[in-house]
């Protein structure tokens, strides 16, 4: 069996354990996304890249799955602290009609990330390179997006409190948490409320941490408690 179906077979597998249905396209697109990242961090190291079924599933699966709950058919994404494009390149993958702005401060793989999106032919991809505090210089972006995802940052309320800026009310954040980091932090504060928490990697116990960008005075609305 070649390198390249070995891969296809482990997606499939992995997808397979989350209950996600994956078209063709879609597989090979993932495949190509992920020999351009293994040949790319051989230069440098753009990300702990594990080709086996564990990694595979923190790479591409936990994004597919986080895709699911996307509020809509399309929208405005955009993605802090993008690296080597895990989860915001799945996730447009599994949601073509979704635009894609990843931010990402390092030079090197700023370069991949627009170099993936050649090869991907995200045409609805665009990358920024620097710290996300530059985007406040650019009041297009201000409450311009449905979703923000976060993944390899360190959260805390305060970051949260400057990243809702690019969300539009009633918009949302995804926050990709591993097994043994607390869901939310414990001073979050209005305009921003848990609203709900799923379950996307079988092997690593990862969860999604959506939380919603509330609209106070204009419709009344309270924040969520969980349950």
């Amino acid at each position: 069996m070649s390198k390249k179906a070995i891969l296809r077979d482990r997606i499939l597998r992995g997808a397979r354990r989350a209950r996600l249905e994956l078209a063709d396209g879609l597989v090979d697109r993932l495949c190509v996304y992920v020999e351009l990242l293994s040949r790319w961090n051989q230069k440098m190291n753009l990300t702990a890249l594990d080709e086996r079924e564990v990694g595979l599933e923190r790479l591409l699966i936990e994004p597919l799955a986080a895709a699911r709950h996307l509020p809509a058919a399309d929208g405005r994404l955009v993605d802090i602290g993008s690296g080597g494009g895990s989860p915001a390149i799945p996730m447009t993958l599994a949601a073509p009609n979704w635009s894609l702005l990843m931010v990402e401060s390092k030079i090197r793989k700023s370069a991949f990330l627009r170099e993936a999106c050649r090869h991907l032919e995200l045409s609805n991809a665009t990358v920024h390179t620097g710290r996300y505090e530059s985007l406040f210089a650019r009041p297009e972006l201000h409450e311009a997006h449905d979703v923000l995802s976060v993944r390899a940052v360190r959260v805390d309320a305060g970051l949260l409190r400057g990243l809702q800026a690019f969300v539009k009310p009633e918009g949302q954040l995804f926050l990709f948490r591993s097994s043994g980091v607390p869901e939310v932090p414990k001073d979050l504060q209005p305009p921003l409320a848990w609203r709900a928490t799923y379950a996307i990697g079988s092997a690593s116990h990862s969860r999604l941490v959506v939380l919603e960008k509330l609209v106070f005075g204009r419709f009344g609305r309270e924040a969520p408690t969980e349950g």
